[in-house]
């Protein structure tokens, strides 16, 4: 049967108003269509690569995809830990729409994700490795399975060498460094379903290098002259790194490589043991090492030249992009906070209209042992006595429109204006920056340019009651 015909039997079959529905026919349909990985590394900062000045990370394939595709030189994660970053990739939202306020936080059921958009119109997709939005049990409402992954392959948090894994929901063993073995699982996977005709989505998400770090024998040897805490971190990374150049060979063996979009970034901005590369803070608030990340687009059938951009985009934005790349739009779909970045890859997109908005809102993270859970689960399993999965993605409270608590941040082009973070020399409630001539955030402009403050107070607040009414749920309503 062919695709559209296909695609248009699912679509009546789910009959559900947010699903997604391929445009209309033409170039973007059939084998024109990319197959898209989207891989992402846990905790790795701005300056935790060669290529961005780091003085002896070794970082090869990065810095070969860096040179050779689309660099990114102002690229965020939409919040500065890991869990909610997650949840934007998958949504194209600001995490605190749907509760996600900090690590070990999840998805909502009623989210609308990148995986279920792309299956609707006709993409084979999977998730593989850490994915730290809700249970790994099959039953759960917010697994890969329930959110638009055919296969997958996962841990519910970060994981370290020899790692357990969720195939499907049935805990599996696997043997080897961290990141090699999530690429080999994903490759086994992209070597059987790329044979057929339909696209594919995988979802590449590493454990490294968030602590604890446990580099291997070999990659430790490299950064022999270290502290050994040093070389594991810097020996995680160049682990990660020798896992992308496996995923590419991989590709290029299957001789897809030229109509796959491989899509790289980090979840959050550097560890105390990692490196912001100049920009002030880090992981965990908004200062520029917080959310700035590395981030790079590889597709050779259409990023032909390399190229860089200051262009401010961020992991919201991945959504729109991949369902316009791929001719998807979605019926009635909920408030989306990121743009389609799809004019930037062709070269055709020079500033960005939107405004991007941060918001740390207040919320205790929730702790995820992978092992210990995937061990408990392996063992209820043995004994063929598995316990139903634990409630999760629902709306625990309604918060008022009108307080907006915790620290938050806007960025219109060049300038960023900030509330709530814990910045030396910052003057009252709202600093101001221009970051195009202070990336690293030291001199607060808002006294010299109160109207600017004022014009952007008004965007920041506009943006947050908006995000307030999807946190309360009202996007669900018929």
């Amino acid at each position: 049967m062919p695709r559209l015909l296909l695609t248009i039997l699912a679509v009546f079959l789910f009959n559900n108003p947010v699903l997604a529905t391929p445009g209309t026919p033409g170039s973007q349909e059939g084998s024109s269509r990319p197959n898209i990985i989207l891989a992402m590394a846990d905790d790795q900062g701005w300056g935790d690569m060669a290529y961005n000045g780091h003085p002896f990370l070794k970082t090869p394939v990065f810095d070969e995809m860096a040179r050779t595709a689309l660099r990114f030189d102002r690229f965020y994660a939409a919040a500065p830990v890991c869990s909610p970053t997650r949840g934007s990739v998958l949504t194209g939202r600001h995490p605190v729409r749907f509760g996600c306020f900090a690590w070990g936080r999840t998805l909502r059921p009623q989210e609308v994700t990148v995986a279920e958009a792309l299956r609707d119109a006709g993409y084979t997709t999977g998730h593989f490795g850490k994915w730290h939005l809700g249970s790994l049990r099959a039953d759960s409402p917010v697994c890969p399975g329930n959110s638009g992954f055919d296969e997958w392959v996962s841990s519910p948090n970060f994981y370290e060498n020899n790692p357990l894994f969720s195939h499907n929901g049935k805990v599996i063993e696997t043997k080897g460094e961290s990141s090699e073995v999530t690429v080999d699982a994903a490759l086994n996977w992209i070597g059987k379903v790329s044979s057929g005709d339909k696209p594919f989505l995988a979802v590449i998400w590493f454990g490294s290098p968030h602590s604890p770090h446990v580099a291997t024998k070999k990659h430790l040897e490299m950064y022999a002259k270290q502290t050994r805490a040093q070389a594991n971190f810097c020996g995680e990374i160049t682990g990660m790194d020798a896992a992308m150049g496996k995923l590419r060979t991989g590709l290029r063996k299957l001789e897809i490589a030229e109509n796959t979009l491989l899509w790289y970034c980090s979840d959050n901005g550097a560890l105390k043991q990692g490196s912001t590369g100049g920009l002030s803070g880090g992981k965990g608030n908004l200062l520029e090492g917080g959310i700035r990340v590395p981030a790079i687009i590889e597709w050779p059938a259409k990023i032909k030249k390399p190229r860089r951009t200051s262009v401010p985009c961020n992991t919201s934005d991945i959504l729109p992009t991949l369902l316009e790349i791929a001719g998807v739009t979605l019926d009635k779909p909920p408030p989306l906070d990121g743009i389609s970045i799809a004019p930037l890859l062709s070269g055709k997109m020079k500033s960005r209209e939107k405004p991007m908005g941060f918001w740390v809102f207040p919320g205790r993270g929730r702790g995820k042992k992978s092992r210990l859970m995937l061990e408990e689960l392996r063992t209820e399993q043995k004994a063929g006595k598995q316990k139903p999965a634990p409630p999760e993605g629902r709306i625990e409270k309604r918060y008022p429109l009108n307080a907006f608590p915790g620290p938050a941040a806007w960025i219109d082009g060049d300038y960023k204006l900030m509330t709530g973070a814990k910045k030396k020399g910052a003057k009252g409630g709202y600093s101001l920056f221009n970051l195009a001539n202070d990336a690293a955030e030291k001199k607060d402009l808002s006294k010299k340019h109160p109207e600017k403050v004022k014009d952007m107070r008004a965007g920041l607040a506009a943006w947050q009651k908006s995000v307030l009414r999807s946190l309360n749920g009202m996007d669900y309503s018929p």
